[in-house]
């Protein structure tokens, strides 16, 4: 019998007229549909018109694990297993890894049916710099962790991408806006569909927009850092602004916006105190 394989294929953020002429033929004739939601994957296939006729299982992160034996058995054997995500493309944020992994561990061809990415439709109608960036996945759900995480942003020269639920929206911007408030970023909300929203601006006006509550699927692209500024120099900003009336600590975030990248505003208060204190 001839050796199956595993088909990886990207569904339509939102629009169904999106899908490829490819996922619409998958989706009528492979033998096996693993999705994270066969509710969704249904109405999807209802949209289409097409019948699912193959069989129709459900992987998500927390099956996934227990799914991946049998269905290489099943590819193992001569079954096409086509894998579907909610939106977007499978493994990104999605499930799938494990089932690709194994796949590739025993020899079993794996191929993709490209299309629609939250990831890269987000880049390109950001406005920032595209010729270079890096996807962090999802934000970390608890603050501590956010905030370290936004810590090792704080030098990256690249645009990044990252997603984030809509409930910790607003509490993630706060935290980007301590680090560099200044530096640009967009939140795109509900892409390709009915209420798709592109919100353009700096980080602290984001956190300021996200305060009120914000809905629906959420993506956002940070501009990355330009190239660090010398501390002594800031530190000597700060200084010129307290000579002026700035109160201290509005000074530091002032300089640190001024230069994201460069320095947290809690990093130059230190070494103010520390440069009043040597001189």
């Amino acid at each position: 019998m001839t050796a199956g394989r595993l088909l990886l294929a990207a569904t339509p953020l939102g629009q169904p007229a999106d899908a490829s002429a490819r996922l619409v033929a998958a989706l009528g004739a492979t033998e096996v549909v693993a999705a994270e939601d066969t509710r969704r994957v249904g109405t999807l296939a209802k949209a289409l018109d097409i019948t699912i006729t193959g069989r129709l299982v459900s992987l998500f992160d927390a099956n996934e694990a227990a799914r991946v034996p049998a269905l290489v058995a099943e590819m193992a054997a001569g079954a096409t297993v086509l894998v579907v995500s909610d939106a977007g493309m499978p493994l990104i944020s999605d499930p799938g890894y494990r089932l690709v992994r194994a796949c590739v561990d025993a020899g079993i061809d794996v191929s993709c049916l490209p299309g629609p990415s939250a990831v890269t439709t987000a880049l390109a109608v950001s406005g920032l710099p595209a010729a270079r960036f890096c996807f962090e996945g999802f934000a970390p759900r608890k603050p501590a962790a956010r905030r370290a995480w936004l810590a090792t942003l704080a030098t990256e020269p690249r645009t990044v991408v990252f997603f984030e639920s809509p409930r910790r929206l607003a509490a993630c911007l706060a935290d980007a806006a301590a680090l560099f408030g200044a530096r640009a970023a967009v939140v795109c909300r509900e892409l390709t569909k009915v209420h798709e929203e592109v919100v353009r601006g700096s980080v602290a006006e984001l956190a300021a927009w996200a305060a009120d509550g914000v809905l629906g699927e959420i993506t956002v692209v940070l501009d990355g850092a330009t190239a660090s500024a010398d501390l002594t120099d800031l530190v000597a900003e700060v200084e010129e602004l307290t000579r002026g009336g700035d109160g201290l600590k509005d000074a530091c975030a002032r300089v640190a916006g001024e230069h994201p990248g460069a320095v947290s505003r809690r990093e130059l208060y230190d070494a103010v105190l520390r440069a009043r204190a040597n001189g």
